[in-house]
Order: C-alpha cells, then structure tokens, then sequence
C-alpha cells in the first residue's frame, strides 16, 4: 500500500498538550538509535531567511520600485529586460541567500540538539545553511539544488559550477560595500545599479554556452557527481537503520513536494514499530492516524520549539 495512501487520510493534529509534545520530543531525539531530519522551507524561514517583508524592501527596494517585484521567490520568475539586469538580481539573490549567515541562530541550535547522534538530512532547501552552520557535509542530501552553484544549458553538459567568486565581482558591480566583517551592505546612499557590466554576465567554462541557477525546475537539473553521492549516502543511511529506534524529524516541510520528504518519513514510520515521526511545522502539523501513537506533531514557529528543548 503506497506512502500516499496513508497520508491522504485519517489526519491527526496531536491530542497532547504543547508541553507534552515538546517533552517527548525531547525525550526521543535523547533515545534514539538515528535521527533522520528532513527540512523545508519553513526551517529557513525559522532561521529569518525570509523572501518577502522586512528583508526584500533592505536588498531589493530598486527592483521593486522599477518593476513591481514584491518578494524574491516571484523575483526569479521576471522577465527582465535583459541579461545584465536579471543577472544582477540573481547575484542579490544569490548573495543574500547563500553566502550570508542567517539571521537567527536557528539551525546551529538544531546541530547542538542532534551533533551527539547519529544523523542524516535531507532537504529540498538550497541556500547552504545546514553547511554553514557547522553539519558534517557527509550527512546531507540537498535534493533540489544549491544556489552557490550553475550548471550549463547545454544538457551535454552534466556539470555543475561554483558561483562565489562571479556573486562577488558581481555584487561590487552593482554598488555594494563590504563591512568591517568583509560583508556586503547596501551604501547609505541606496545608489545602486541594477544591472552589471555584459563581460560579467556568467557563462559555461566548458563551452561557453549560456548558464543557469542549479536548481531543480524541470528534467533539466543537473544532477552532477555530488549529488548522486549525497544521494547514495542518505539511501544507505536509510537502509542500515531501517529496524532501529529511528526518529524521523520533519521540519518545515510545505505540501510542495511531500514525495521528497513527507510522504516518506511517514511510510518508513509505519513499516518500523519501533520509529517515531515528528513533524515541527507552522500551521501545518498533522500525521497519518495510522501512526499517530507514534508521531508528535507541533503547530508553531521551529526556533521557539528548538528554544523550549534547550532549556
């Protein structure tokens, strides 16, 4: 009976009390054999990584003025006049979202909860924070793409290509100045461009073909040595626990690409008794029922939980 079937009914929200949820979490992320943590978007949210609001307006205020833009996720979407301009705004994004610590120290908490385990992440996010804040690189499987990266649009070219030092030449470009902490900062004078030179406008090493964001859109994501490496990793991690005392913990995950993570956990759950699913969500915290005596399922904001089980 498939991963999807369960999900699709008998939904449980959780029938102990906020307190009660966290306890046991605490209690199984302390007793189990392997943790397996799978992440969306909302952990990076958690985190302050925001893409609309507050943070938009700081680094994107030009492009939202000339084009209407109002947050960055419909921002990679535009179609902008030409090369030098959509380049120059993916560069921001790039920078912004990638190359940057998060705002709040949300996933360097979740290292010291689980850094004593035996773990594994996967994770559909592709800004690099799980890296940056300390995790062994070994254990990840960041299934849809890294934005430190391009690939080729040549699909001959099965590749992919470090971004940094263009997001950097790229940034200067456009007007940014670094801080004392070698950080790019929008001048006090906002003047920026928005557009950088055409000789900087990235292209394929290789080949000299146009370049593209390494980020799953469509069949043609680049799926290089890494991340069937990565891949292969997380399959055997899976595979070697599969009878433990494993507690699968979801965090943030949307209902965008629930094959990816949710549906998963939620059937390797069902098929190992001594498992434990725990789904850490805003406003979207529910299991199967079939495994409900199993799961722990906490409606609210990841870091304020992460906060309650540090205590």
């Amino acid at each position: 009976m498939s991963a999807v079937r369960y999900f699709s009914r008998n939904m449980s929200y959780g029938r102990k009390s906020r307190e009660e949820q966290i306890n046991r979490l605490g209690q199984e992320i302390r007793e189990a054999d392997a943790i397996v943590i799978g992440a969306g978007a909302g952990l990076s949210t958690s985190a302050g990584l925001t893409y609309s609001g507050e943070r938009f307006e700081k680094y994107f205020f030009d492009f939202a003025k000339r084009f209407g833009i109002r947050d960055m996720y419909s921002g990679g979407f535009y179609p902008f006049p030409d090369d030098e301009t959509r380049w120059a705004w993916w560069a921001r994004h790039i920078y912004f979202n990638r190359y940057v610590d998060a705002p709040k120290p949300v996933y360097e908490e979740l290292l010291g909860l689980v850094k004593d385990k035996d773990y594994f992440v996967i994770t559909t996010n592709v800004d690099h924070q799980f890296q940056m804040a300390g995790f062994d690189k070994k254990r990840l499987f960041y299934t849809q793409g890294d934005y430190g990266l391009f690939q080729s649009v040549n699909p001959a070219i099965q590749k992919t290509y470090d971004n940094e030092e263009w997001v950097m030449k790229a940034m200067e470009a456009q007007g940014f100045e670094k801080d004392e902490q070698g950080i790019f900062r929008v001048p006090t004078d906002k003047k920026l461009l928005m557009e950088i030179p055409s000789e900087l406008i990235p292209k394929c090493p290789d080949d000299g073909s146009d370049i593209t964001m390494n980020l799953r859109a469509d069949d043609s994501f680049v799926e290089d040595e890494g991340w069937h490496r990565a891949s292969a990793a997380y399959s055997d991690f899976i595979r070697r626990h599969e009878n433990l005392h494993v507690l699968y913990l979801e965090l943030g995950v949307g209902a965008n690409t629930p094959v990816i993570i949710k549906y998963p956990f939620c059937h390797m759950t069902l098929s190992n008794e001594k498992a434990v699913y725990a789904c850490l969500n805003y406003g979207e915290a529910f299991c199967p029922g079939e495994i409900e005596d199993r799961s722990i399922c906490i409606d609210g904001d990841i870091g304020a939980v992460f906060g309650e089980l540090m205590k």
